[in-house]
């Protein structure tokens, strides 16, 4: 009986506590489009225009931005992307990409070493090289782009950790 009453208890207080820290995380900030691509930079880089006009919500680490006459291109090594659409810069890399943005970016507002998520689609691909290595980089087509803070990316990350024994924890 005294078993039966406390899981009866602690349910409510288990439920009540995922929910909480689901209730955490932040929302997407793009919409994903009807049969968007769900395939990453790497992969699209292989055949190209199997992927051809697809949208794209994909993100990563800011390598560089080319200013040209009528358009930017920021290169960006591509993350996989949390549910908040926040690069995982954890992870290993996607391959690259070329995010194609119109007018003039300004490369102070894209820092390389920055991290972002871009909306667009796809427009072919160019070739180029990473180092002294030949490469295919998609062209995304940018029509939302994000770069993210350094306390947007700690947003609704769980600070609550458990463990057996002595800790101290200093921000």
């Amino acid at each position: 009986m005294r078993i039966r009453l406390a899981s009866i208890m602690f349910r409510p207080l288990v439920s009540a506590t995922l929910l909480m820290l689901a209730a955490c995380a932040p929302a997407p900030i793009y919409k994903p489009a009807p049969g968007a691509v769900a395939a990453a930079p790497y992969q699209v880089a292989q055949s190209p225009e199997q992927f051809a006009s697809k949208q794209v919500i994909w993100g990563g680490r800011i390598v560089g931005v080319t200013n040209l006459a009528d358009h930017s291109e920021v290169e960006i090594l591509a993350y996989p992307l949390d549910k908040s659409q926040r690069p995982q810069a954890n992870d290993s890399g996607n391959g690259r990409f070329i995010a194609v943005m119109p007018g003039y970016v300004e490369s102070l507002d894209y820092p390389p070493g920055g991290l972002i998520t871009v909306n667009g689609q796809l427009n072919g691909s160019r070739a180029g090289k990473v180092g002294q290595a030949d490469y295919v980089f998609p062209l995304v087509q940018v029509n939302q782009s994000h770069v993210w803070t350094a306390d947007e990316m700690n947003k609704g990350k769980n600070n609550v950790h458990f463990g057996v024994g002595v800790g101290v924890g200093i921000r």
